[in-house]
């Protein structure tokens, strides 16, 4: 019977090469695919989905077909369910996620207990790659970008743009209190106080709450110029609506990411109020192409295989994140996770070699140390990126 196996195994092995066809590995696919979180949850994976289309395209990684299996982090426990039996169950060779910091946070602590790589393409807080894990890297920015990224542009643009001395400015922040608006803010007080701005309050509030309207009067009491929000969609959209309805109108908002990003929000609270606020964010679309070789192409691909413009810069990131890594696990020789973890640490790529502009190289952490934001505004219905200026598609505008 086994000499019978072997001959069978031989056999189909030949006819696979024979016809052309590939053998198929594993790979999971962690994301916030249903809950409150999952329309971002789902347009990060739409970019994995779509550099795997590519890669497969191209013949594969290590002569494979990669198969991309499912699991749906739709909470922290979920996601280390679905971790575990995407490693246990279903066999993959490699995570990639997870877009929600908490849910990458839990996640990869069961991927690297099972000696299991973890790619997070998406998670900005600062834990995921400060615990000096052995399996997981982290292609995307960071928190820490994010608050610099938002600090520079009030110094830089916003109050030269409104005409005011950066110090003389009232600054608020305000931010989901999980890990990842946690980290943000507190890189926001960090580097603002560094510049001297005057922060006169810092406060957090629960994603899921229904009601801002508090922080909105706390807001408007202490005649903050400046809000800073970090935020999902739904604390994003009733941040802005609850503003609007009260009647205060700071000289600028800036969000740090999340809902700010994206269309669907736009669509929800309205062109006439989203117009002017800005945003600190992966690479989105309105940009210098110079600054993103490849990123015209992406957006071809994503209309081809969705039918529709992309929702967000997220799905560019994670398509950027994705190429670079499969394309080094090409390289790697095997699928064991040593090989991998070898072959992902020796990526080189440059800046401005990317769709988003920016390059790949782990440093501490494995943390990609090329990695950067962008600050973007909503003009006229669209999302476009004023700052820095090599990469602006046009100049950041403020209210007579």
């Amino acid at each position: 019977m086994k000499r019978f196996g072997l001959m069978t195994t031989s056999a189909l092995a030949l006819a696979m090469m024979a016809t052309g066809a590939l053998a198929d590995v594993k790979f999971g696919a962690l994301y916030p695919f249903s809950g409150q979180l999952a329309l971002l949850g789902e347009e990060s994976a739409r970019g994995l989905e779509i550099a795997v289309d590519e890669i497969n395209a191209a013949g594969g990684v290590q002569g494979e077909k990669v198969v991309l299996e499912r699991g749906d982090a739709v909470d922290n426990n979920q996601a280390i369910g679905e971790a575990r039996r995407l490693i246990s169950v279903a066999g993959v060779k490699a995570i990639f996620g997870s877009y929600s910091s908490a849910r990458s946070i839990a996640a990869s602590q069961v991927a690297e207990l099972a000696g299991v790589p973890y790619f997070e393409l998406g998670a900005v807080a600062d834990e995921v790659t400060s615990r000096d894990f052995k399996y997981l890297f982290r292609t995307n920015p960071t928190a820490d970008h994010m608050g610099k990224l938002i600090v520079d542009m009030i110094v830089n643009k916003v109050a030269p743009g409104i005409g005011k001395d950066p110090k003389d400015l009232k600054i608020g922040i305000i931010h989901e209190d999980s890990s990842y608006g946690t980290s943000v803010a507190g890189h926001q007080e960090r580097y603002g106080k560094e510049a001297g701005l005057n922060i006169v309050t810092t406060q957090g509030y629960p994603a899921a709450t229904v009601d801002m309207s508090s922080i909105v009067l706390d807001l408007k009491q202490r005649e903050v110029d400046v809000v800073l929000q970090t935020s999902y969609q739904n604390d994003s959209v009733l941040f802005l609506q609850q503003a609007n309805e009260a009647g205060y109108k700071p000289a600028a908002i800036i969000g740090g990411g999340g809902g700010y990003s994206m269309i669907p929000t736009a669509e929800a609270v309205g062109k006439d109020v989203i117009e002017g606020v800005l945003d600190a964010d992966f690479t989105q679309y309105a940009v210098n192409t110079e600054f993103t070789p490849g990123l015209e192409a992406f957006v071809e691909a994503y209309k081809a295989k969705y039918g529709s413009e992309p929702r967000s810069g997220h799905s560019l990131n994670n398509y950027v994140g994705a190429m670079a890594i499969l394309k080094a696990i090409d390289k790697a020789g095997s699928f064991e996770p040593d090989a991998i973890v070898e072959a992902v640490a020796g990526i080189d790529i440059p800046q401005g070699e990317t769709a988003a502009g920016y390059g790949v190289q782990f440093g501490a952490g494995n943390q990609n140390e090329r990695a950067s934001m962008m600050g973007m505004q909503w003009q006229d219905g669209k999302l476009v990126t004023v700052y820095p200026d090599a990469a602006a598609a046009a100049d950041m505008r403020f209210a007579n």
